[in-house]
């Protein structure tokens, strides 16, 4: 390939790829895109040579697999991924077409020896398939192709369907399952299909979206129901369906807070904490300006606490003001308790702090304040 691109003039990059374990063919196809995207500059175009029967195994091989309207849709003459805009000029063309032009410029093509190589589908399909199909259909090629321009179409229509909907029923991060229960069935899964694909390039199997309405949404109301599908937990929470990365869902688990530490607090400092960042502010009722620079314990919840929120009547459980301020089961574990000398002065929470009733509050005090939720990364 080298030599070739050396007779024309032509710069060459030879790049080896790591391919990942799995799919052989998808992952092989993964690293060549990501290797593309690391020498392709801002303003640039990826040009690839697919063809017709390209595009018609595409559509097969898809078809076989169990795909809908999307994957039917197959591959675009104009289209982008990895944020790179891509261009099939060839596509329209029959492999034929193209021999006779390179013959024509004296153009040498190389063949690639795993084209040939049974073991996988596609070369599979090409090699033993496509020579009876054809036998039997001698336009099946260009109809074939013409499936995947009419499926292009049906899918252009379908995804403004869908815009609609999610905007509708909520955005990339949460879907309303009140909302989402009033469309049809067949959209429910169309949404839920788009929806978990978010930014990725594949939607996920009829199998997993199954799952998902099943084993989620469909569960009961008390259930501590999750499905983890490409990176992603999906919840349910509230009547709400929640996609949240792994690394949030799994904090608690991998959090590595001291269960016990100090603060001293100073007016208009800023401090960190496990559910965010905070900043000491005078406030009309608050703390004791008598504990400004003092060495105060900051600890995590054991269970068990009770708390005397200000302004309201008696104690009760800090779990049962957690459950009705509705803090996320996976962000409980950020809750941090503010206290000195074992006398309770608030609660750090992921939604701000809570003044807890005792001799230290006073009119004209501080409290903090919360500037920034903590990101999960």
């Amino acid at each position: 390939m080298q030599a070739e691109c050396m007779k024309l003039d032509v710069p060459c990059i030879v790049q080896p790829v790591h391919v990942n374990a799995g799919n052989l063919e998808r992952q092989a196809r993964e690293a060549r895109y990501q290797a593309y995207h690391q020498h392709i500059k801002s303003g640039e175009v990826l040009v690839l040579a697919h063809h017709q029967q390209d595009q018609a195994e595409t559509v097969l091989l898809r078809l076989f697999s169990g795909t809908g309207i999307s994957g039917l849709s197959a591959m675009k003459q104009l289209d982008q991924r990895h944020e790179m805009p891509i261009w099939r000029p060839m596509l329209s063309l029959s492999r034929e077409q193209i021999c006779q032009w390179t013959e024509q410029l004296n153009i040498s093509f190389i063949d690639d020896p795993s084209n040939n190589d049974t073991y996988y589908d596609r070369a599979w399909c090409r090699t033993m398939l496509w020579p009876l199909l054809a036998s039997r259909f001698s336009k099946m090629q260009q109809a074939v192709t013409r499936t995947a321009s009419l499926m292009q179409d049906a899918d252009e229509i379908l995804q403004e369907v869908l815009q609609e909907d999610l905007k509708n029923c909520g955005n990339a991060q949460q879907l309303d399952l009140a909302r989402l229960k009033l469309l049809s069935k067949p959209r429910q899964r169309q949404l839920l299909s788009v929806w978990m694909k978010g930014e990725g390039i594949y939607r996920p199997a009829f199998e997993m979206v199954e799952r998902i309405q099943h084993e989620v949404i469909a569960a009961k109301a008390d259930a501590q129901a999750a499905l983890h599908w490409n990176k992603y937990y999906y919840v349910r929470y509230h009547g709400q369906l929640y996609r949240l990365q792994t690394d949030e869902y799994m904090a608690e688990k991998n959090s590595q807070l001291i269960s016990e530490q100090s603060l001293i607090p100073e007016l208009s400092h800023v401090y960190q904490t496990a559910s965010g960042h905070y900043q000491i502010q005078p406030q009309a009722v608050g703390l004791s300006a008598d504990l400004l620079k003092q060495n105060l314990v900051l600890t995590s919840r054991q269970g068990g606490e009770r708390i005397h929120l200000y302004g309201r009547v008696g104690a009760w459980p800090l779990k049962k003001a957690i459950q009705e301020a509705q803090i996320f089961p996976w962000q409980r574990h950020q809750i941090q308790i503010l206290s000195r000398d074992n006398v309770m002065l608030g609660v750090f929470t992921p939604k701000g702090f809570w003044l807890a009733q005792s001799p230290y509050c006073e009119r004209g005090g501080w409290q903090p304040v919360l500037i920034t939720q903590q990101q999960q990364m």
